[in-house]
């Protein structure tokens, strides 16, 4: 089956001639011009890849690429005239996978999207572990939140892991001491308490949710918000 992708680009004769170089390389393209009908369709349908123009009538493409990412982890590559820095930034902490800024050859948009197409089928075939909205990649050791990337230390990695591994069920400081940092591990029990305020420091406080909960005189467990 042909991959799907959803083109949101306002401007119509550089919309065309994507979708002929795409289909002519075998993907299926749903075309929107405008933000708000580009949204609707994102919403609405199942695609392997969103290219999206930033500057769009109606509806923002940085808007539309909020509101997907509510949703969907779906590759999502920027189509836009900008070039600065603060753009890139702006669109890659909202969740894009790429950036490409007009006027660019279409065999580098073409090599982006395989390159973006492989990364999706890895993660599909890579068990990817989940809280709300954390997601955990062993493989790729990557943390996301809403899709924004969150900077673990090895440490604070492997403990989010064996948490979301037992997801819904309380661990006792002596279990994760024990699975977690070793059975030789020759520290206090606090070690625990001062790493899970690690990670609730850079998950829980900084996007404002509750997933690493206290169970009194027992230990921690996660759990979805």
């Amino acid at each position: 089956m042909a991959d799907r992708i959803l083109l949101i680009e306002d401007e119509e004769n550089l919309a065309r001639f994507i979708e002929l170089e795409l289909r002519y390389e075998g993907y299926e393209v749903i075309k929107a011009h405008e933000g708000r009908r580009g949204l609707e369709l994102a919403e609405a349908g199942e695609y392997d890849l969103l290219l999206l123009d930033i500057m769009l009538p109606g509806l923002s493409g940085m808007e539309i690429l909020r509101r997907v990412r509510r949703l969907s982890d779906v590759p999502v590559i920027m189509l836009t005239a900008r070039d600065s820095v603060m753009d890139k930034v702006a669109g890659l902490d909202s969740g894009a996978d790429d950036y490409i800024a007009k006027p660019f050859a279409i065999e580098e948009l073409l090599a982006r999207i395989r390159v973006a197409l492989r990364k999706r089928q890895a993660a599909r075939e890579d068990p990817v572990l989940s809280a709300g909205p954390l997601t955990l990649c062993p493989s790729r050791h990557e943390v996301r939140v809403n899709g924004t990337q969150v900077e673990l230390t090895k440490r604070e990695f492997d403990l989010l892991q064996y948490f979301l591994e037992n997801k819904g069920r309380v661990i006792t400081r002596e279990s994760l001491l024990d699975k977690v940092w070793g059975f030789d591990f020759a520290g206090e029990t606090n070690a625990v308490d001062v790493y899970v305020r690690f990670l609730r420091s850079k998950l829980d406080e900084a996007f404002g949710i509750k997933l690493i909960h206290t169970v009194r005189g027992l230990g921690y467990m996660i759990k979805d918000e």
